[in-house]
């Protein structure tokens, strides 16, 4: 049988569109991921079959074309205009996306380092802080029969949920982020059973797989430390080729491995995180040839009058040069209130004053945002296959689709056709992501930090995570600089 005649999918699919008519956005989308340099064999290391009637590259293009053509699944396929020009059924993409034999993770790479290049080079771009973000989001699943499914705590519920717990390294310059890697965990629990009873365990999908496919990575990842896979993931940023001067994360990422770890890169980059400040806090801190807790460290500095007040953010804090882990860091301690909770933050970068330090800080709920709109308009996670690897697959098409959509939003409302014209359109220019989020949080957590005396970090998780009648506050892209 001949391969399909569609041999140019993306020029057959671009022929609808013009730049200049009512599909402006698409035009751009596809003008983005026509300039994208695929090739079977740089993406999958293979080529099709010489008798297969759909290349491996015609699936994928069309799986990446999904949301724009309002599919939520192979399963809708048949019922959209997409499929009038890949007259395929659903099985195609499924028996794709459970190829355990796809290394996705190379392929991501692959296809983002040209995005981001492709967002260096142009005329418009500034050198900005360039920042890692690091952060994990629930993967709520209905199905017990899953590859590898169990229960895991959510913080966001404050209860154990029936899923897994997905880890994610993203990048951002401020005004664009992408989605660099991921990684599906689980958690063993005390009896190391997963959550599940022995019905269930026995019930989940399990298929026998050579040992040289590349899920097989990803299978090892499932049962490993966070700590150990946020290391890996920095490692294989920087050897991609990816350069950050941060890496921003909360607090449960801020232990001595990852600090010891960033201090030893050869590359210039500091750690930024949040650290626990409560009176349940053992972490030790050496002060003055002496160690503190966090708590105690405050009392004293506190009766030492190293308390101040930043009249810009509305809020007392504290600075504080410490030894942690064998290691020089700062402490930057934070209330909004006289009588309101200390939070605190750590930072490799000795040098750092408080409020930039809390300006680049304010960069890691962009992560947030991205957990939020990927999963409203994407389908982050909603992927309900029993197989493990189409569970990867559709979290690196998923990725992948986010960040396309984030390059074509950055050039067709975040910069300007020329530095002509820079000064004249400054103020109209479509606010960056970073930006509004500084702007809206700070007026926000002002107010209600002042009013009931909470802790900054609980009012940003309020907001973007638990409160539905403030969801629109993380519609970021529509709302008016606050601040």
């Amino acid at each position: 049988m001949p391969v399909h005649k569609v041999t140019d999918f993306l020029s057959e699919i671009s022929s609808f569109f013009k730049k200049d008519d009512a599909h402006n956005a698409m035009y751009s989308i596809m003008d983005v991921i026509k300039w994208l340099k695929m090739t079977e064999t740089s993406l999958f290391g293979v080529k099709s079959k010489c008798n297969t009637v759909y290349s491996l590259l015609q699936v994928f293009q069309a799986l990446l074309l999904y949301p724009c053509f309002m599919i939520r699944n192979p399963y809708h396929f048949g019922d959209s205009s997409l499929s009038h020009l890949l007259h395929c059924k659903k099985d195609v993409f499924y028996r794709f996306m459970s190829n355990p034999k796809i290394d996705w993770r190379k392929l991501v790479y692959y296809l983002n380092f040209q995005l981001w290049s492709k967002v260096k080079v142009r005329s418009e771009h500034k050198e900005g802080l360039t920042c890692l973000i690091v952060d994990d989001t629930d993967y709520p699943k209905t199905g017990r029969c899953i590859e590898n499914i169990g229960r895991v705590h959510s913080h966001v519920q404050n209860k154990c949920i029936l899923g897994f717990k997905a880890l994610f390294l993203a990048i951002t310059d401020g005004t664009s982020q992408l989605i660099l890697d991921f990684a599906l965990l689980g958690e063993k629990g005390k009896k190391g059973n997963y959550g599940m009873s022995a019905q269930e365990l026995q019930q989940r999908f399990t298929k026998k797989r050579d040992d040289e496919d590349a899920l097989q990575e990803r299978i090892k990842e499932y049962s490993a430390k966070k700590t150990d896979l946020t290391i890996d993931m920095i490692k294989r940023a920087v050897s991609k080729g990816f350069r950050f001067r941060y890496v921003l994360a909360d607090s449960w990422f801020t232990c001595k491995d990852i600090i010891h770890f960033i201090r030893s890169r050869h590359i210039k980059c500091d750690y930024l995180g949040m650290i626990k400040v409560g009176e349940n806090s053992k972490t030790k801190y050496r002060f003055n040839r002496k160690s503190y807790t966090a708590p105690a460290l405050i009392k004293l500095l506190s009766k030492g009058k190293q308390q101040k007040y930043s009249r810009k953010l509305r809020c007392h804090y504290i600075m504080a040069d410490v030894i942690f882990a064998d290691i020089n860091v700062r402490l930057f301690f934070v209330k909004r209130s006289k009588n309101g909770i200390w939070n605190g933050l750590m930072t490799t970068n000795t040098q750092l004053n408080f409020l930039e330090a809390y300006r680049i800080y304010a960069q890691r709920w962009a992560l947030e945002v991205v957990f939020k709109e990927a999963k409203g308009l994407l389908g982050l996670g909603k992927c309900q296959a029993n197989n493990f690897a189409s569970q990867i697959a559709a979290t690196s098409l998923t990725a992948l689709q986010y960040n396309i959509l984030s390059v074509v939003k950055r050039f067709i409302a975040y910069e300007t056709m020329g530095k002509l014209f820079e000064a004249a359109s400054k103020d109209s220019l479509e606010l960056s992501i970073t930006e509004k989020i500084w702007g809206i949080l700070q007026e926000v957590i002002i107010a209600i930090a002042n009013l009931f005396g909470l802790a900054d970090e609980e009012i940003y998780d309020a907001i973007i995570n638990r409160s539905n009648e403030m969801e629109h506050i993380c519609d970021i892209y529509k709302l008016k600089l606050a601040s």
